[in-house]
């Protein structure tokens, strides 16, 4: 599909690309998101020109991964954020903020405008949200977007050749008050 663009109050969500590339390059530079995100380390020049001229549009190309990068109206980046479609219907999100914007809710916002659009424009169902026990700004992103907290997997994420433990998460269309694509019949007097 082709990319879209999405906004909210304060952010312009849109496809990065070529002229992108130094600011990305510029904030993974960012011991906090080299630690708790999958981007390499260290970030290289090479890496951001990867990203977002062949992995953000093959991505869109062949609707597999759809990324974001999170700007506001004045051109500035704070973060990026990306669904990725892991099965029919089902979503992973992931998100990461730059060290100058971050703490005033833009990742949130940015992640709520994303799941919107996901359920609405996507067929989406059930999004997922997954990070490394620990990473304790992610979660609490994912918390305030309304993500249900659903346990701990074992060794469920690889980051940078070492098995990790991960926090789980999902959000339903029904959490946004949303309609699903597809029925859902949830186990009687679960919470």
């Amino acid at each position: 599909m082709e990319p879209v663009t999405l906004t909210t109050d304060r952010l312009v969500l849109r496809t990065v690309g070529p002229r992108d590339a130094e600011a990305v390059h510029a904030a993974c530079q960012d011991p906090d998101i080299q630690r708790w995100t999958m981007v390499p380390s260290p970030y290289l020049p090479e890496h951001a020109r990867g990203f977002t001229e062949q992995m953000v549009p093959d991505g869109w190309a062949n609707d597999s991964m759809f990324t974001f990068g999170l700007f506001l109206p004045a051109g500035d980046l704070v973060g990026m954020l990306g669904v990725t479609m892991i099965s029919l219907g089902v979503g992973e999100i992931g998100f990461w903020g730059t060290k100058e914007y971050r703490g005033r809710g833009y990742i949130t916002e940015a992640a709520v405008a994303a799941a919107r659009w996901a359920f609405t424009e996507r067929a989406v169902d059930r999004l997922e949200w997954r990070a490394e026990v620990g990473n304790a700004a992610s979660r609490a992103v994912a918390q305030r977007a309304g993500f249900a907290m659903e346990g701990t997997l074992r060794s469920a994420i690889n980051n940078k050749g070492v098995r990790r433990d991960c926090w789980v998460g999902s959000l339903l269309p029904c959490d946004l008050a949303l309609p699903s694509t597809s029925p859902y019949l949830p186990t009687p007097g679960a919470a």
